[in-house]
């Protein structure tokens, strides 16, 4: 579709260009005709795009209300990262926990089986 937007300002310059070639002098049939064709190709094309555009997900929207839901997302993409770092942290004080435990336990299980 990118190709299609591009094309848009080569079809209003070619319509640009074939209205003011002959400025000042009539134009002739066939010069007539070429600006009527280069002018209803810009007006398909920019047509295609308008529908294309519409037809996008949120593309109904207006540019504020995309700004608001873009700003929605943002919140929401901050408020996971928050808690996946509380989640992070949390798992980290189990795995140290644990490991310290499992340290004090063999502390013991040495003590337990020295002879004294």
């Amino acid at each position: 579709m990118t190709s299609l937007y591009e094309s848009l300002t080569l079809k209003l310059a070619n319509v640009v260009e074939l209205a003011t070639q002959d400025q000042g002098t009539n134009l002739t049939p066939q010069a007539k005709q070429a600006l009527v064709r280069a002018t209803k190709q810009f007006k398909d094309s920019l047509k295609e795009a308008n529908e294309y555009a519409t037809t996008l997900p949120g593309g109904e929207l207006s540019v504020e209300e995309q700004d608001e839901v873009i700003g929605m997302l943002e919140k929401l993409k901050e408020r996971k990262r928050k808690q996946l770092v509380e989640f992070a942290e949390r798992v980290g004080n189990i795995s140290s926990f644990q490991a310290s435990q499992a340290s004090l336990q063999m502390e013991v299980d040495s003590t337990a089986s020295t002879p004294a």
